[in-house]
């Protein structure tokens, strides 16, 4: 007996320090799986790497069974929202995943919660905007002003479509609306898809309006009104966790803020951005 109470003993302290050193390292304190994965979306999404490394993280955790996708997005740049998009469709078909719009899942933060099993919102959430939008900023008259001559040596016509100093040409414009009515296509078939809706139903609210989230459930395109308790209880079910499941949220190297004032910037001054984006 005494054998066995030593052994069970010294189970029991290597069962302490790992959960201890799970702590320490952020990841879940339960050993035993009854942990989700909460992902928040929060912010204008610029560049996609954070998210995706999260993503991953999580997918690769045998602890977490789950994970929760909080949305408080006005949406972003096309590649990072289909770059998120893309990732949480694959995890969701390895680990049941939710998705939780808060405030505002508007354009791209629309986009990104079509990757989960499951989407949730306020019957005041504001979202939809299934339109893509670009902004050129053209400071050449402010150069000018400055006395600044600014010059570009290309080798093709269409070489510095786009640029700040001069305004788009008629052959420029008509490139950069085939461009976007082209990106609107990949948006609209990656609604119709992932919410079971016909194109032409999708056609018919994909020009740019916003809903709000009780509208949007009468469109088909959240599956339930409800609160982020809600979707964490309903993703902690599909999971097969019983009781109050830990909540792990991913590591994030940068304050969505900071992301976002810094994105914002840097996008102002690199040229013409398409964007599922809403305002």
């Amino acid at each position: 007996m005494k054998k066995w109470a030593k052994r069970l003993g010294f189970l029991f302290l290597i069962l302490l320090a790992l959960v201890g050193l799970s702590h320490i390292f952020g990841g879940p304190t339960s050993p035993f799986g009854t942990a989700l994965g909460v992902l928040e979306i929060n912010g204008t999404i610029w560049v996609a790497d954070d998210w995706l490394e999260q993503i991953e993280d999580f997918r690769k955790n045998p602890a977490i069974r789950g994970v929760v996708v909080r949305i408080n997005s006005p949406g972003g740049t096309v590649a990072a929202s289909q770059e998120i998009f893309e990732n949480l469709k694959r995890l969701s078909k390895i680990k049941p995943v939710v998705a939780s719009m808060g405030t505002l899942a508007a354009s791209g933060g629309l986009y990104v919660a079509l990757g989960a099993n499951r989407i949730f919102a306020d019957a005041g959430t504001i979202t939809g905007s299934i339109g893509v939008r670009m902004q050129h900023l053209d400071i050449g008259e402010l150069l000018k002003f400055f006395k600044i001559e600014y010059e570009t040596i290309k080798s093709g016509t269409f070489k510095d479509l786009g640029s700040l100093t001069r305004p788009l040409t008629a052959s420029e414009l008509a490139i950069l609306e085939g461009l976007m009515s082209e990106i609107h296509d990949q948006f609209k078939v990656a609604v119709s898809e992932q919410r079971g809706l016909k194109m032409n139903v999708v056609d018919q609210i994909a020009d740019g309006r916003i809903f709000s989230g009780a509208k949007a459930k009468e469109l088909g395109l959240v599956d339930e009104l409800g609160d982020l308790g809600i979707a964490i209880a309903w993703v902690a079910t599909q999971a097969g966790i019983k009781g109050e499941p830990e909540l792990v949220y991913g590591e994030k190297r940068s304050a969505w803020w900071m992301r976002s004032l810094f994105g914002s910037a840097k996008a102002l001054l690199s040229g013409p951005q398409i964007c599922y984006s809403y305002p």
